[in-house]
């Protein structure tokens, strides 16, 4: 697997320079040498304070994004993840199940 990656790396190119900064933060986090005034925020977030609606199970859910973190029905989630997973009992990607994935580019 590691050769198949190398090659890979070596035709398409490495990880890019955003990629490797997050990883290195979480990795430093990880290890304890985090400052808590780094927190690592992902760039599919939207702006603090958009709510994010969504229907589920017949009853609307409505998602306050905050400075460090979401808040749905007065609790507050580390992530979108978390957040969906205490609206439907199951696990999800939030991003997938608010909408918010990244589209790919269309090529003309």
């Amino acid at each position: 697997m590691r050769l198949a990656w190398r090659i890979q790396e070596l035709s398409l190119g490495g990880l890019s320079r955003e990629t490797r900064k997050m990883l290195d933060l979480l990795a430093d986090e990880i290890d304890g040498k985090s400052d808590r005034r780094a927190i690592i925020t992902d760039p599919r977030n939207p702006l603090i304070g958009t709510r994010l609606v969504r229907e589920w199970d017949g009853v609307e859910h409505t998602v306050t994004v905050m400075k460090d973190g979401f808040d749905w029905q007065g609790r507050k989630f580390k992530s979108l993840s978390a957040a969906a997973k205490a609206i439907t009992g199951t696990q999800w990607n939030g991003y997938r199940f608010f909408g918010l994935r990244e589209r790919k580019q269309e090529q003309v």
